[in-house]
């Protein structure tokens, strides 16, 4: 039975490895920009939009899909007015939230084309319009993960990323800050002005974003030509840019350490979110109480930064890899804390997340990569957080700190600007170091848990060893692992020991120059695991 289990769990990964998600994908177009003329108003949360969008045929094709909410029973949602290419009206069907577009002939492969589409509605969700916590009235989108389609047109998938433009219209006493930079800011008539950002870098739907409000800015550094801006409510200005100034090292730490930073700017905004943070591309907005004036918030701070790198940049081509995106950003907000705090800081943090990973565990039991999820909300775990980085700290406990690096870098490289899945980050790793690491991610990524060990141990006098039985316990497959021990003596010295770990059942018989008092498990916090050690 054991042997059929690994056989059985290797198919499934070697499976799970090119797996696609729930979503429908567009295997003959690829959108190269958007642009999106929005225009907003004070009277109610209806938006007036025109779309142009840009497509590349891949393939021969005659009709294509987008994603678009439709009107709901609520009466929230897009109807579209017209479609069109070249001045032509098309013929479309919208149901539920696909808009299918019948082109006015065959589009040839390679060819480029544009679409624009009106459409008006309020949205249910991805622009959200409310209040402030000082009662003023504002506008944040908030796309993650897929919302952006409840009031833009597109693809709002992570697979098909694509430039952006933001042409906004809103009344004039309201600043706008969107992805990119800001190549115009007109008065129009009407005590209204027109403000268009231009993202010319790729990025996903999920991290398109704009927000309209009161805004004090503030440009805090230029760090290699990237210009860094805090955008806080006017009321709390000072504490504001005081708090998000820290995002200058953060910024400085992952440029030297992972590769140039993909965009031109990076925005640091008090926003509206239903998330602590959201690492926008170039625009991360961050939960309004954020801003306090005591400085709480780096490592958020420093985690929605590594976005720009990990998600935004290097992007998951399928829901069911986000790992890719939160467990880097969590594990190298991590790295931050160590090289900016120190390494107690860095174990303090390994040790947080460990715990939240057992307590997870204990309720639910899925792997990292779960391609049973339909719902690209319920990705989203301490698997994919926490857990993912735990797996990069053994993968760096695995390869050593400069190979770990070297490999970091060597996948950024390959991926930055595109798109990637789990295996991509293995191949990089595997060609950097020389290793097969086929086994080690098959059984952290696409297996359940982790060792769970009961751990006996006793002294032979005469012999001077101390013996241990150790016992895998979880209910899943077996893992294989190095474990760290610590045995401590009487006279309060300490010897260490490595052991290999891959079978049901161990025992060991380790050679002492002293009297053992206690073994502990662990010592330099290398291993995600639990146990419970036992003395006979």
């Amino acid at each position: 039975m054991k042997n059929f289990l690994c056989f059985l769990t290797l198919v499934l990964a070697s499976n799970l490895g090119a797996a696609r998600d729930f979503y429908t994908k567009n295997p003959g177009i690829d959108v190269e920009r958007y642009r999106y003329f929005i225009e907003l108003n004070d009277d109610n949360a209806r938006i007036q939009g025109r779309a142009i969008i840009t497509i590349h045929a891949l393939i021969p094709i005659a009709e294509l899909e987008l994603d678009l909410a439709q009107l709901n029973d609520a009466g929230k949602g897009m109807r579209v007015l017209e479609a069109t290419m070249l001045g032509q009206h098309l013929s479309i069907q919208h149901q539920g939230e696909k808009l299918k577009i019948q082109l006015p002939q065959l589009q040839a492969i390679n060819s480029v084309f544009e679409l624009q589409i009106a459409y008006e509605g309020e949205p249910s969700s991805g622009l959200h319009i409310s209040k402030n916590k000082f009662g003023d009235r504002v506008f944040f989108a908030d796309n993650w993960p897929d919302q952006g389609h409840q009031w833009l047109p597109g693809i709002d998938h992570p697979s098909d990323k694509a430039a952006v433009e933001f042409i906004i219209t809103a009344p004039s006493h309201y600043a706008v800050v969107a992805n990119g930079l800001k190549i115009e800011e007109s008065s129009l008539d009407g005590n209204r002005k027109l403000t268009h950002w231009r993202e010319d870098v790729p990025i996903p739907m999920k991290v398109m974003v704009i927000g309209v409000a009161r805004f004090a800015m503030q440009e805090s550094a230029k760090l290699n030509d990237v210009s860094i801006t805090s955008w806080v409510f006017p009321q709390n200005r000072n504490e504001g840019f005081h708090d998000y100034r820290v995002a200058i090292r953060a910024l400085d730490y992952f440029q030297k350490n992972i590769g140039p930073y993909p965009y031109k700017k990076l925005a640091n905004v008090q926003s509206k979110t239903r998330f602590g943070g959201l690492e926008n591309a170039n625009t991360i907005f961050y939960f309004e109480n954020s801003v306090t004036g005591k400085g709480e918030q780096e490592a958020l701070i420093a985690h929605e930064i590594a976005h720009q790198w990990f998600g935004n940049s290097a992007t998951e081509n399928d829901w069911h890899h986000v790992w890719l995106s939160e467990g880097f950003a969590t594990y190298f907000t991590s790295l931050y804390i160590e090289n900016t705090f120190g390494r107690e800081a860095f174990v303090k943090q390994m040790l947080a997340n460990r715990e939240k990973v057992i307590r997870y565990h204990q309720k639910v039991l899925r792997p990292i990569i779960d391609t049973t999820l339909q719902d690209p909300k319920l990705v989203l775990s301490p698997n994919t957080y926490e857990k993912a980085a735990w797996v990069l700290h053994m993968l760096r406990q695995d390869l050593g700190d400069a190979v770990f690096w070297q490999g970091i870098r060597h996948y950024y490289a390959n991926f930055g600007g595109k798109n990637a899945m789990s295996v991509d980050f293995q191949k990089s790793m595997e060609q950097v170091s020389g290793k097969d690491l086929s086994h080690f991610f098959q059984q952290w990524l696409y297996q359940a848990g982790y060792p769970k060990l009961a751990i006996q141990w006793w002294f032979d006098r005469s012999k001077k060893v101390v013996k241990l039985k150790i016992e895998q316990s979880q209910l899943q497959a077996l893992f294989d692992f190095p474990l760290d021990l610590a045995v401590q003596g009487s006279d309060d010295q300490f010897e260490l020991h490595s052991i290999r770990i891959n079978s049901k059942s161990t025992e060991f018989s380790l050679p002492l120059q002293l009297t053992p008092k206690a073994v502990s498990l662990d010592p330099m916090v290398k291993l995600l695991f639990e146990a419970k050690v036992e003395r006979k």
